[in-house]
């Protein structure tokens, strides 16, 4: 058994760490591990957390040995604070939203594309290998100070809990996995949002009881800096006692403290044209971006925080001074952020969408309407009649009160009484942290455990056999082989039967996924893949081997199938032979790969 438990929180806009002792875990709290970072040229310091900017800097622009750290000299980059505060003045060589780009549909995350707008196309790395270079600096800060004399404490020698959006897809899980294996480390995946339940458990011990009543849902709201994620966990009598069950996550929303950054800065932008005449290009709209999240942040944490300043470089001639100074006040952040981020609206709105225009600049696909308060509406109203009776926020943004304050103020008016319940008692900014820390902790079986599965139904397309008819394709079904809920590290059979593999030539396999269809079953079939609430997954193509001399190219083999579903939440799907010598294949859901491994056994268990 390793000597600590690590929880790592991977945030969008920061990264946090939290440790304890496994060989005194049942006595132990989570601690929080200080982050030693690049703060300015020549200057390091320990941080509680390491914001997750990563800066690149072209030849000469910084000092020989600027960027050391004690394990690391002459290196060419840097992550952290330094990386942040370079964010604002050299938008187009820091790296910001890494882990947003792990799970973007429009590119591969493995291909070297950031800083998007960075001349310099050797100095561009993948969202893959940055976010690989933010675990290797936790890795080597630990290895240096609580690792430094002692092998068996290494960091990569240690249980480690890593966290994810609840919903990140198959796709981000993956290169999430990745990322930590090309840093040399072997981690276990956990939602965000229990992580943050999982802290406020650990905070409130077995008080928990005492303040959740058996039937009620609580509802998870977790605003980071580049998501929103929505979870719902039921409270269950098991036998008299008190038990938890997550029971639905909502869609990855790529909507959080960056939009309202963005909304900050186009409101200082605005008052700047019309008070002084200045008109910011696009540059400056990027590095005054920047410099409202630091403002923000401070107004959030502090309510009785003044004014904060805010300087963006100048460009051109017109700029006096070559630079700009301005402020932004807690009444402009909330005029900025309350009305158009938290509107009130009714439990049957939904996010309008917009129709995007056929040409613009590639990036993140952000989400058209800015309503969370409409998005959390949409999501409650998938998942059934019922509402939550208690809150727990998580998240930089939740620190702000009047924001929390008005989605409670919503959601009171969707049920009609003012009594929601607000959880309290943790930390915005470490809880994800401290509560996979406590997961682990909970892994070895020294607390209550939150029963959770697949966030998603999944589904692999079946092709009906028919005669060939002109302009008319055979019809597609989609058969569910893993059901909303089901356990990692489990595997099952799929009751269908009659289907048909081929083998010997390369062929596509078809995968669906879907977060709202929690009550198919496993073998259940819908009649076809053109669903409004199953999106497509990429596709693997393989070429399963004949495993036998006498079968020919092309054969179509009578099988049935198997799902394992892994720990990472990666899916394994069986095609066993029906009759016969009993063979077996097995396509791994390796989603980036060009050939996915397509492995074929004589025998079982193989």
């Amino acid at each position: 058994m390793s000597q600590y438990i690590i929880g790592i929180d991977l945030g969008t806009t920061n990264i946090a760490v939290s440790y304890l002792n496994a060989e005194e875990a049942e006595e132990a709290v989570p601690e929080l591990f200080t982050i030693i970072q690049v703060t300015d040229q020549g200057e390091r310091d320990n941080r509680s957390t390491l914001p997750s900017f990563l800066y690149l800097p072209d030849d000469k622009e910084v000092s020989k040995k600027a960027l050391d750290l004690p394990w690391a000299a002459e290196r060419d980059y840097c992550v952290g604070a330094f990386a942040r505060k370079n964010a604002q003045l050299l938008p187009d060589k820091v790296i910001s939203s890494a882990k947003s780009w792990l799970c973007a549909q429009n590119v591969d995350p493995d291909s070297k594309i950031l800083p998007w707008n960075h001349e310099d196309p050797s100095r561009k790395i993948s969202p893959v290998t940055a976010t690989q270079r933010f675990l290797e600096h936790l890795r080597d800060a630990w290895n240096d100070s609580i690792g430094a004399d002692d092998a068996k404490k290494k960091f990569q020698k240690q249980d480690i809990v890593l966290t994810v959006p609840a919903s990140f897809d198959a796709v981000a899980r993956d290169m999430t996995m990745q990322a930590a294996k090309k840093a040399r480390l072997e981690v276990t995946l956990l939602e965000e949002p229990q992580a943050a339940f999982y802290a406020w458990l650990q905070t409130h011990n077995e008080n928990w009881r005492d303040r959740v009543a058996a039937g009620e849902l609580i509802l998870v709201c977790d605003i980071g800096g580049g998501t929103t994620d929505f979870s719902l966990i039921k409270v269950t009598d098991e036998g008299g006692d008190l038990d938890l069950q997550r029971v639905a996550v909502g869609n990855h929303i790529l909507l959080g403290g960056d939009n309202m950054d963005l909304a900050m800065a186009y409101g200082v932008a605005a008052r700047l044209l019309e008070e002084k005449g200045m008109e910011l290009d696009q540059y400056q709209i990027a590095g005054l971006t920047h410099a409202c999240r630091e403002a923000k942040e401070v107004l959030c944490a502090d309510a009785n925080a003044g004014p904060q300043k805010l300087t963006v470089l100048g460009r051109g001639s017109s700029v006096v001074g070559g630079t700009i100074t301005t402020e932004v006040t807690m009444e402009q952040m909330q005029e900025s952020l309350v009305d158009g981020f938290f509107p009130l609206c009714a439990i049957d709105d939904s996010p309008q969408q917009s129709t995007k225009a056929g040409l613009r600049t590639f990036g993140l696909d952000y989400e058209a309407d800015p309503a969370v308060t409409k998005h959390l509406a949409a999501f409650l109203s998938r998942h059934g009649d019922e509402l939550p009776a208690a809150i727990l926020f998580n998240g930089g943004v939740t620190k702000a009160n009047a924001l929390t304050s008005r989605i409670v103020e919503t959601i009171n008016g969707w049920r009609g009484k003012k009594d929601l319940t607000v959880l309290d008692g943790t930390d915005a900014d470490l809880a994800v942290a401290r509560g996979a820390c406590w997961y682990g902790n909970v892994r070895q079986g020294n607390a209550i455990r939150i029963r959770a599965g697949s966030a998603h139904s999944y589904y692999v397309a079946i092709e009906s056999s028919m005669p060939a008819v002109p302009n008319i394709s055979p019809p597609v079904a989609a058969l569910c082989v893993v059901q909303f809920g089901m356990e990692e590290g489990t595997s099952q059979e799929i009751p269908y039967s009659g289907l048909g593999l081929v083998v010997g030539e390369t062929t596509e396999f078809k995968f669906f996924g879907s977060a709202d269809r929690t009550e198919d079953n496993a073998g259940e079939i819908l009649p076809s893949v053109n669903h409004d609430d199953l999106h497509s997954l990429p596709s693997l193509s393989a070429k399963l081997p004949v495993e036998d001399k006498n079968t020919p190219a092309g054969t179509l083999v009578p099988v049935r199938l198997r799902a394992v579903l892994s720990e990472i939440g990666t899916l394994q799907l069986w095609c066993l032979e029906e009759g016969g010598s009993k063979r077996e294949w097995k396509l791994e859901y390796e989603i980036r790969d060009a050939e996915p491994a397509a492995d074929g056994d004589e025998e079982a268990g193989e």
